[in-house]
């Protein structure tokens, strides 16, 4: 990337700014990679860890992390439901 640097008299004097590249080690694969995309990748990690971590504890415990299942309304189901109620009447 290249941009201007300016001094106070106003001269332009063309300033280049690199990405901060380490080589590592990734999967028994040598890599260039940014600073800001291993901090990203460590996140993701982290996350991961956390996710497992909380499954494991609601195992022990017996619960599940599994939603109640919703039913979707359609115009097919609000005609049976209102079918039902005109029929107990």
């Amino acid at each position: 990337m290249a941009r201007n640097s300016r001094s106070h008299s106003k001269i332009k004097t063309l300033r280049r700014q690199h990405i901060n590249l380490q080589a590592k080690n990734i999967a028994g694969l040598k890599l260039k990679v940014c600073t800001s995309c291993l901090r990203t990748r460590a996140k993701k990690e982290r996350e991961i860890e956390a996710k497992i971590a909380k499954a494991k504890e609601a195992m022990k415990v017996g619960q599940t992390n599994k939603p109640a299942k919703v039913k979707k309304t359609t115009a097919k189901t609000v005609r049976k439901a209102k079918a039902k109620a005109k029929a107990k009447k």
